[in-house]
């Protein structure tokens, strides 16, 4: 276990596109510069922090771009174009963090962004039933279409359009985690299980194969927050508290929720399947193997407020 307090930041893919026609990566890494400027709050609390980041959109984008340009080149496996995503993304947030800790007056603390890769069970029946959205949102009708000519899986995805889905197998292992462990006692930022890491099973000799999937991020975030036995996880994501009810008359947000509220909520289908319930699924895996730890849902811009207790949604025991 790593010494001093750890924090595990999961940041979702989707943060990095602020609205429907900011995708450019310029306009990205805008996103994850803001993102940056208050996950140094942490820094600046006494933590040593594990950023984590979603890929969905961004592994879309490759894919389709691939599909498109197949007659030049040769098109790219899922697997690697969840490494490629890791790349673009952890050199932004590496990039970026490391300016604002610069700024803040903790240049010494370096950032670096590690290739990781998440063991899965090559049986895990997710295999058999994609429904990890990629890409981005379309209508119907096109969704359809290329569903026929590229024989894509498609799924309505939380009420704002249809996406591409692919398989995302449960998290085992995070095979980096030993590394992850030893860049944090050198006072090392660390960008790690980016898309949730790079899906591997392990063969019979111990050889470590790529899967064609990619691993939810809250669900490989929870997994490595519990092997570095963190003292927080936090997922920044676009509201600032947990609500019941939402979107309804009766939506009402809670600034603090038990493991046994949360799992009764969890088990009434209170939560959206594609949105706020794998944060919860994510917040009890953590609080089941780390009871003393800290659980916290809020907006980047709230992350500062909530630390101090006066905003966002606490997980605790």
């Amino acid at each position: 276990m790593c010494s001093g307090k750890v924090a595990v930041v999961a940041v979702g893919g989707n943060a990095l596109i602020r609205s429907p026609g900011e995708n450019a990566l310029e306009q990205q890494y805008e996103a994850v510069k803001e993102t940056a400027s208050h996950v140094v709050a942490l820094i600046a609390a006494g933590w040593r922090v594990v950023l984590t980041h979603g890929n969905g959109p961004q592994v879309g984008f490759i894919l389709r771009r691939s599909e498109v340009a197949k007659d030049a080149a040769p098109t790219v496996p899922l697997e690697y174009a969840v490494g490629d995503t890791q790349g673009a993304i952890g050199f932004m947030f590496q990039n970026a963090l490391s300016n604002a800790l610069t700024a803040r007056g903790f240049s010494a603390i370096r950032v670096v962004a590690l290739v990781t890769q998440t063991r899965i069970d090559p049986n895990d029946p997710a295999f058999s039933a994609p429904d990890k959205p990629i890409g981005a949102w379309m209508d119907h009708e096109t969704a359809t279409r290329l569903a026929k000519t590229q024989g894509w899986h498609i799924a309505e995805d939380s009420g704002r359009g249809w996406r591409r889905v692919v398989p995302s197998p449960a998290p085992l292992e995070i095979i980096e985690t030993p590394i992850i462990r030893d860049l944090l006692a050198q006072n090392i930022l660390v960008i790690a299980c980016g898309g949730g890491g790079i899906p591997v099973w392990r063969d019979s000799d111990g050889t470590l194969i790529a899967a064609q999937a990619v691993i939810d991020k809250d669900r490989a975030s929870a997994l490595l927050a519990c092997e570095l036995g963190a003292g927080m996880l936090l997922i920044p994501t676009g509201v600032e508290q947990v609500a019941v009810n939402f979107g309804s008359p009766q939506q009402r947000w809670l600034s603090q929720l038990s493991l046994t509220e949360a799992e009764a909520l969890l088990q009434s289908s209170e939560f959206g399947a594609g949105s706020m319930a794998p944060k919860i699924e994510a917040m009890l895996t953590y609080l089941r193997a780390q009871p003393q730890g800290l659980g916290l849902i809020t907006t980047p811009q709230g992350i500062s407020r909530a630390l101090s207790g006066n905003g966002g949604t606490r997980f605790t025991c």
